[in-house]
Order: C-alpha cells, then sequence, then structure tokens
C-alpha cells in the first residue's frame, strides 16, 4: 500500500510549492536561520496540502481516469490503493498542515484554509466552469507566495504578485492545451470543461500571458524601488535567462509534445534545469554578495 500511496501524494508536483519560498529570497533572508525555519514549516504545510488536495481529486475523479490514457494509472483509479486508505491519509495530511499552520500564526493559517477551500471548490466545482478553472489554479500559487511572506515576515511587493499572477496563468493555459492536445476528440468525454477550450483559443491566451510574465519581470527588474533595494541594476541581467526559460517551456510544449504535461517535463530537461540553476546562482549573487 505504500508505494501507491506515495505515488497518489505526487512528490513531483511539490516543486510548485517552491513559490512558497519566494518572499524570503527576494527579501534577502536566506541568512536569516530563524526565518528559514519558518519557510520551511511553510513549505512542509504546503506541501501536506496540496498531496492531500491531489488525494480528494483523485478519489473524486476516480471513474473519470478510468478512462484517460495517462490517469488511468493512477493508484485509485487502478485499483492498487484503497478508497479508506486515501480518505484516512487525507485526514492526516490535512491534520498535520493545520497543526504546522497554526505554529507560524494565523494569518498563515488563514492563507492556507483559503488554499484548501479554493482547491476543494475547484474539485467539486470551478473546474468545470471555463476561464474560471485556470484562474483558480492561478490563485493557488499566488496564495503560496502570500503564505511565504506571512511565514518570512516580508511583505509581498506588487511586482512579485504581478510575475507570480502571469506565470501561473501561463502553466495552467499550457497546462488545458496539453489536455485537449493529448485527448484529441475524447478531451470533453473526460473532463467537460475542455469542450469549451480550443488548441487556438489556448494559444491566444498563452501569447497573453507569456509577454505579460515578460514584461512584467522585466519591469521589476528596472524598478526604482528594485535599483534602491540592491543598489545595483544587475538583475536586468537576469532577464535573458528568464526569456530562455520560457522559450524552452514553449519549445517543449509545441516541438516536442509527448505524454507528459510541459510542467513535469521541464522537470526532466537539462537545458531547463541548468538555465534555472544559472538564475538561481545570479540571483543569489544579486541579493546576497554583491
Amino acid at each position: 500500500m505504500i508505494r501507491p500511496l506515495v505515488r497518489s501524494l505526487r512528490p513531483s508536483q511539490w516543486a510548485k510549492n517552491l513559490f512558497v519560498l519566494a518572499p524570503a529570497v527576494f527579501g534577502g533572508l536566506l541568512m536569516d536561520e530563524e526565518a528559514v525555519a519558518r519557510v520551511a514549516l511553510a513549505l512542509l504545510a504546503f506541501c501536506a496540502a496540496s498531496s492531500a488536495v491531489y488525494l480528494i481529486n483523485d478519489l473524486r475523479d476516480r471513474e473519470e481516469d478510468r478512462l484517460h490514457p495517462l490517469k488511468k494509472h493512477r493508484p485509485l483509479a487502478a485499483g492498487t490503493l484503497s478508497v479508506p486508505a486515501a480518505a484516512g491519509a487525507v485526514v492526516v495530511l490535512a491534520g498535520g498542515a493545520a497543526a504546522i499552520s497554526v505554529s507560524l500564526g494565523l494569518s498563515f493559517a488563514l492563507i492556507l484554509g483559503g488554499y484548501l477551500l479554493l482547491n476543494l471548490l475547484y474539485t467539486l466545482w470551478l473546474k468545470h466552469m471555463v476561464i474560471l478553472d485556470v484562474m483558480c489554479i492561478s490563485m493557488g500559487f499566488v496564495l503560496r507566495v502570500e503564505a511565504g511572506g506571512q511565514a518570512s515576515g516580508v511583505e509581498v511587493s506588487r511586482w512579485l504578485f504581478l510575475c507570480t499572477t502571469f506565470l501561473a496563468l501561463f502553466l495552467a493555459f499550457s497546462k488545458r492545451r496539453h489536455e485537449i492536445t493529448l485527448l484529441a476528440g475524447a478531451a470533453s468525454g473526460q473532463r467537460r470543461v475542455l469542450d469549451q477550450y480550443s488548441p487556438a483559443f489556448l494559444d491566444q491566451m498563452i501569447n497573453v500571458v507569456t509577454a505579460s510574465s515578460v514584461v512584467s519581470y522585466a519591469l521589476y527588474a528596472v524598478a526604482p524601488e528594485t535599483v534602491q533595494k540592491y543598489n545595483t541594476y544587475d538583475l536586468v541581467y537576469t532577464i535573458p535567462m528568464v526569456l530562455y526559460g520560457i522559450f524552452r517551456y514553449l519549445y517543449l510544449m509545441y516541438q516536442q509534445p509527448g505524454e507528459r504535461n510541459p510542467t513535469e517535463a521541464i522537470l526532466r530537461d537539462p537545458p531547463f534545469l541548468i538555465n534555472m540553476m544559472l538564475w538561481g546562482l545570479a540571483v543569489f549573487w544579486i541579493v546576497y554578495i554583491r
């Protein structure tokens, strides 16, 4: 039972929770042991909460998942994980996340509670409403950033809010496009909302949020408050890395399509990972060393 349960927790998706670290990273707190400890607990809480959400989703959709070319292999859909075991894991994970959130303060607990409520509404209702389904996914990333700000004691800047919102929308629309491409004519039968989308429409949305993501990051890099905060204009030199990361993502989605959605594909793509490492090192140098 352990192996199917671990698979159902989707540990590969925990990378999304790294958005919790953003306020502490750009707030210059990675050398502050207390702040790092609190942010680490926040990250752990969101990993537990997001895994509980995945289990709830799999419990509700296990019948539909059996008709999906990939999701039919999920433990609940395949029958390798029992419903009582999954339900028990949901209780343990949600309880653990709640316990951690209380230790981090009321504001953090409310944000984590809002994240769980949003995802519950998404699973039961909102994922069937065109455009709102994608905006709910995006809001989940924004809540992660806000929670990280509460845990570390850093006020989330409007620039970080904008960058997170547009990047999350970019990822969400890309995910929808992959689903439609993978399922082809059977898309609407597997998930009703997919009948409301088309590749052409999603391509337009992706174009809008791609440009918005790049522009918002570029404006953040050259904003007077950013220059004053870090006492340098050097953050502008990280823009090419951001551009390459987005272009590489688009390349994998359009030129190298496969069964894995692009978000999972980039975690196995060496050029993308190397670029992310270089961007991280550049930001660390600018924020902490220079």
